[in-house]
């Protein structure tokens, strides 16, 4: 381990200083190359290009050559690697549009709209509902009252039966909540169901996080133009998102008619499957480490919350595929705007002044899912850092 970098190799983490002090996020500006705050519109559309590209490829093959495999064993085997492949590439798009989102894409908003209106549209994202309430996940990240995404739970108390208990008696859930078979099922429930959770209900949004309060659950969905979620200036920009996932649905709709419904779903939804899975891991595992703190609304600064995220590694696929966004996420945290293809330079340049306040965790990324879920489920107080919470041991 490096004097001021931490990175996590062991099982249990060592303990950071609880004292440190937090550099204002000029100063951290300051530490970045100026360029890299500056997008190349068409390098950012060369990659969208490339991503496009994939995906067209991958979906002809598949189409071309599969069904002329002779066995069904054959044929099932070419369709799961083609979904787990197609969902990578996938991934990639949608974090294409993320970056336009933030207008990280390019200095023109005109287009990354545009951009990420199509991209996100085409995975059936409500991209300007999406790129709401996501800036808002930004600007309070790690505040347990306003933060919009994986606010934790503060206390172990038996829950009420929903999402959370996959609508199991509680009481009944509690006794075998342990067993690894319960676990299994609530980690498929929360990777695949974690997504359309947040999108219908606001699930994993903090108590203080809308803009007004909602009346029923329709009113704290993503599709609602005058949901909690939004301000009423952005009810125009919702009803646009809602548009594109109707072109999209109309499209997979006559894709059906001439393909088959069983054929689109493993060309389009499969992958689909597999990219909000992707997109929940991320996210979750940038926000969720037994080092990360959260902090009362009180004693929350946005550089605080920028710096209570980790950065983790996912080889080969984190980088070419998920364009680096599972290595780079603290200085994304910190500044949304620096595009992706200089994170690894802005990362590199703060490093040194922030010292043991820089996390990276280096295991492996799929383990370190299954570990996390298992032992981060609930905060409390820290006693060495007022207003701050750690998680419970």
């Amino acid at each position: 381990m490096s004097q001021t970098t931490m990175t996590v190799t062991a099982r249990k983490p060592e303990k950071k200083n609880a004292e440190a002090s937090f550099p204002d996020v000029n100063t951290i500006r300051n530490a970045i190359p100026a360029h890299c705050f500056k997008p190349s519109t068409l390098r950012s559309l060369s990659y969208v290009a490339r991503d496009i590209t994939l995906a067209v490829a991958l979906g002809w093959l598949a189409l071309t050559y599969i069904p002329q495999l002779p066995t069904t064993l054959y044929r099932t085997i070419a369709w799961i690697v083609y979904g787990f492949c197609q969902g990578c590439v996938g991934t990639g798009i949608w974090i294409l549009a993320h970056e336009a989102g933030h207008g990280a894409f390019s200095a023109h908003q005109t287009l990354n709209d545009v951009v990420g209106w199509t991209l996100h549209s085409a995975l059936l994202v409500p991209y300007f509902s999406w790129k709401f309430s996501h800036h808002r996940h930004h600007r309070f990240t790690g505040n347990m009252e306003k933060d919009m995404a994986f606010v934790p739970a503060t206390r172990p108390n038996t829950p009420k039966r929903g999402f959370s208990t996959l609508y199991l008696d509680p009481e009944w859930l509690e006794d075998f909540e342990d067993a690894p078979v319960i676990q299994l099922l609530r980690l498929l429930v929360h990777q695949l169901g974690g997504w359309p959770a947040y999108l219908l209900f606001n699930v994993s949004a903090g108590s203080d996080s809308r803009q007004w309060e909602g009346s029923s659950w329709f009113r704290n969905s993503h599709f609602d133009p005058y949901s909690a979620v939004f301000r009423p200036n952005e009810a125009g920009y919702i009803v646009l998102s809602d548009i594109g996932l109707a072109i999209t649905a109309a499209c997979l709709y006559m894709a059906s008619t001439v393909l088959g419904g069983s054929t689109v779903f493993l060309l389009y939804g499969v992958p689909y499957l597999w990219v909000h899975h992707w997109l929940v891991a991320i996210t979750y595992l940038h926000h969720t480490h037994p080092e990360l703190p959260h902090y009362e609304a009180e004693s929350w600064t946005f550089v605080k919350g920028a710096l209570a995220t980790v950065d983790r590694d996912f080889g080969f696929i984190g980088r070419h595929m998920f364009h680096g966004i599972i290595e780079t996420h603290v200085v994304h945290h910190l500044f949304p705007r620096i595009p992706f293809y200089y994170a690894d330079e802005a990362t590199e340049a703060v490093k040194p002044l922030l010292g043991d306040l820089y996390h990276r965790d280096d295991r492996s990324f799929m383990s370190q899912l299954w570990t996390t879920f298992n032992e981060c489920k609930f905060v409390e107080k820290n006693p060495k850092v007022p207003g701050a919470l750690k998680w419970a041991d």
